[in-house]
């Protein structure tokens, strides 16, 4: 029941976060701030008050964000396992693959990058057979 309540306030949030009137609220905050600097003399607490502020959403929004972020992660990696699942020449050690370390990562993406690289080459080969042929049979 809470974690629901917090996940659809995190995921609330993190919308709202994102809205161009929420940047324009948060401009807004610091322009009256700024403005109201000499009808305080430009003292500690008045500088207080946006340091503190600031530092409090900060703060909180940081866990906030994290959290609607990792739900969608997730959610994109089980969507992914399960596309990965259901094509039946998929490789499907790849379901697991962001429990791999970087070093794992690097050397199955040079592998990946050799497949395309091999593929090129084929295409290249094929596309000169094709014209190869074409211009014998138009001779």
């Amino acid at each position: 029941m809470i974690a629901r309540a917090f996940a659809h306030f995190s995921n609330r949030t993190a919308e709202l976060a994102g809205h161009y009137i929420t940047f324009i609220l948060a401009v807004a905050v610091v322009v009256v701030w700024a403005i109201t600097g000499p009808l305080f003399h430009f003292s500690d607490t008045w500088q207080l008050v946006i340091n503190t502020g600031t530092t409090i959403v900060t703060f909180m929004m940081v866990f906030l964000i994290q959290n609607s972020q990792n739900r969608d992660a997730k959610a994109v990696h089980l969507k992914l396992d399960e596309l990965l699942r259901a094509v039946h020449d998929a490789d499907n050690s790849l379901i697991e693959i962001e429990d791999e370390t970087d070093e794992e990562l690097a050397e199955l993406k040079q592998l990946y990058v050799q497949l395309c690289e091999e593929r090129d080459q084929l295409k290249q080969r094929l596309e000169a057979q094709v014209t190869h042929s074409t211009e014998m049979a138009g001779v």
